[in-house]
């Protein structure tokens, strides 16, 4: 039997999926379980934000109603940047205190950090490319041409919304999400360390 493969709206009934495929394709596209005590901090740092500040574009891919993999977006980096800061990080800093805490890994207490002090995208970056977003797909949903259906959607409703341009940023390891950006037409831009930036113009209203 043929799979009933779907793109729908992201709920927010799915954030334990959300939570679960971004610890199974956390460390550059493979399963970062083994490198977090916490299973769910890594999507409360990546994914979570998304759905809770820009639900718009944020979509899931089904197989058989089964959530295999997401897109999430903001057509405005900065913006986002700046609501995260008062709306979501202050919540997850009390859950989550720096210092040293019984059971935490290497791998935790890096994103512990990056939930005290988030990353921002390079100035150069946003300038030209000022949306971005974020693709997760289990290795078991590849195949099916859900990446491309997902980046498709929501580049159409990021257009919508008025964004001209969107990043991504990269594991630099992770040579199978490059090429697969690279085929969508975004290219390479300036990197910084540890992160591999790539961009793509977008007519606004249109995908």
């Amino acid at each position: 039997m043929t799979p009933d493969v779907r793109v729908r709206p992201a709920r927010a009934d799915d954030v334990a999926d959300l939570l679960t495929i971004c610890l199974q394709t956390g460390d550059a596209g493979r399963d970062a379980s083994s490198l977090h005590s916490d299973p769910e901090l890594l999507g409360r740092v990546w994914a979570v934000p998304y759905l809770d500040l820009e639900p718009a574009h944020a979509f899931v891919a089904t197989v058989d109603g089964t959530v295999v993999g997401y897109v999430l977006g903001t057509p405005d980096t900065r913006v986002f940047e700046d609501r995260a800061e008062r709306l979501y990080w202050p919540q997850l800093r009390l859950r989550y205190p720096l210092g040293p805490v019984t059971g935490r890994t290497a791998a935790d207490e890096d994103l512990v950090a990056l939930v005290h002090a988030p990353p921002t995208a390079p100035a150069a970056v946003v300038e030209r490319w000022p949306g971005h977003l974020h693709v997760d797909l289990l290795p078991s949903a590849q195949g099916y041409g859900l990446g491309r259906r997902l980046v498709g959607r929501v580049r159409g409703s990021l257009a919508r919304d008025g964004c001209s341009g969107i990043h991504v940023g990269v594991d630099p390891h992770n040579e199978a999400a490059l090429g697969f950006y690279r085929h969508l037409g975004f290219a390479d831009l300036p990197a910084t360390p540890g992160v591999a930036y790539l961009g793509v113009q977008m007519p606004p209203g249109r995908e």
